[in-house]
């Protein structure tokens, strides 16, 4: 296995897993709360969406499609309510942009040269991804940091177990 098929695999597992946990849910359980203070789901796949197309972007500028109008502010770290529940997409609309995304991240890492991998990574993601590979494969670590929070929503919604 060479380090291009490492990265596509933890890309396809993040999307595999993350599509599990979201596919029976609705529009409105996707603004359910896994804990008091934490952001829904909604808002967690928009952050993922976001934080994806930052990545990519700064490996590759031009390489991810356009995010909605305000889709970005929306779903910042710094977006001023974790208890809003209203202005965000439907399910349908995250998976559209999240597919579009992960396309876009493939295409990066196909277009990206082996040698080009071990390249240093942009000067802000230094401390957790220092490469140009590690960058990539974060795009499908990152997403698997969150999905651990859409179990317990489940779990919370009374859902069955997906994986």
């Amino acid at each position: 296995m060479h380090a291009k098929d490492a990265i596509r695999l933890t890309l396809d597992n993040s999307d595999f897993i993350l599509k599990s946990y979201i596919n029976d849910l609705s529009d409105d359980e996707l603004i359910a709360r896994p804990v008091e203070g934490m952001n829904h789901i909604a808002w967690q796949v928009g952050h993922l969406i976001r934080a994806e197309r930052m990545f990519i972007e700064a490996v590759k500028p031009g390489a991810s499609p356009p995010l909605p109008e305000g889709f970005e502010q929306r779903h910042d770290t710094k977006s001023p309510s974790k208890d809003e529940t209203t202005g965000f997409a439907s399910k349908a609309e995250y998976l559209r942009l999240w597919d579009a995304q992960r396309a876009a991240t493939k295409a990066t890492l196909d277009s990206v040269k082996d040698t080009d991998l071990d390249k240093p990574s942009p000067e802000q993601f230094q401390q957790f991804a220092p490469t140009v590979g590690a960058v990539l494969n974060m795009t499908g670590v990152h997403a698997l940091m969150h999905v651990g929070q859409f179990a317990c929503v489940r779990r919370a919604l009374k859902k069955p177990i997906a994986i």
